[in-house]
């Protein structure tokens, strides 16, 4: 993911609201989301290069994301894949505490990046540029390609956007989260941030959903638990040009909680 936006515990309805785009470059293989033929008790898309992913939800309560923390200064061509992270998380045994305190002995083998854990009504988030874990409050969550809420104008829109779409304790619209996750304003230079990366690509990168001939935006998700654990998934692909090319839905109940 590079663009994650979530409600947390601040709906009366729902537990967690989240909308999410995952940009990436269009020549790197993926599976769209599914439930896995290894596991199929987890509901994610797959990157088919290294085998991890980006976001994912299991049947029993686990949940996680992740972002890139851009800053091409610090990049090593031979660092594992980051989305293993998120996929030996929501494959393993372990909940967000005991998969974190071991991460964190191997984080600095990564690149830089952002992880939202979940378990039930527990959400934490971690990065290895902070280094300590946060568990969340209930609240309004942003997250890009630098720390948690960091302002930049993307993160700023796709946040109030979300406020607004669930004040008073609206019902949320997923064509209304959609429309807000394909957003292609283009912030003025002075707003945007300074990540080591020319202004042409600041520039490509600061809309809510990105457009270039080579990279831009893959999917939107949405996910969606209720107060009685149910669960809505919603996931759109698009290829360059941004060409909507297929939608998928899925919807299930939590089974109970088996994590140590």
């Amino acid at each position: 993911m590079c663009l994650l936006i979530f409600a947390f515990k601040a709906h009366p309805t729902y537990k967690l609201i989240l909308a999410a785009n995952r940009d990436e470059f269009y020549e790197r293989p993926t599976a769209p989301a599914g439930f896995w033929d290894e596991a199929p008790y987890l509901l994610a898309g797959k990157d088919l290069r290294a085998g991890g992913t980006w976001f994912g939800i299991t049947k029993n309560g686990k949940m996680a994301a992740i972002t890139n923390y851009r800053d091409p200064a610090s990049i090593r061509k031979n660092a594992p894949s980051r989305g293993k992270i998120v996929s030996n998380y929501l494959l393993g045994k372990d909940g967000p505490d005991a998969y974190l305190k071991k991460l964190s002995k191997k984080a600095d083998a990564y690149n830089g990046f952002n992880l939202v854990l979940g378990e039930r009504g527990h959400l934490i988030w971690y990065s290895n540029r902070n280094r300590e874990p946060h568990s969340l409050s209930p609240g309004i969550y942003g997250l890009s390609n630098h720390l948690l809420d960091t302002p930049w104008p993307k993160v700023r829109q796709s946040k109030d956007a979300l406020a607004s779409q669930i004040s008073g304790g609206k019902e949320p619209s997923p064509e209304i989260l959609f429309r807000i996750l394909s957003d292609r304003t283009l912030p003025d230079d002075d707003r945007l941030p300074s990540t080591g990366v020319d202004l042409e690509w600041e520039r490509i990168l600061s809309p809510i959903f990105i457009e270039s001939p080579n990279y831009g935006t893959r999917s939107s998700t949405l996910l969606f638990i209720d107060q009685h654990d149910h669960v809505a998934f919603f996931e759109r692909t698009f290829t360059p040009g941004n060409e909507k090319v297929s939608t998928v839905n899925y919807a299930f109940d939590l089974e109970p909680s088996k994590f140590s």
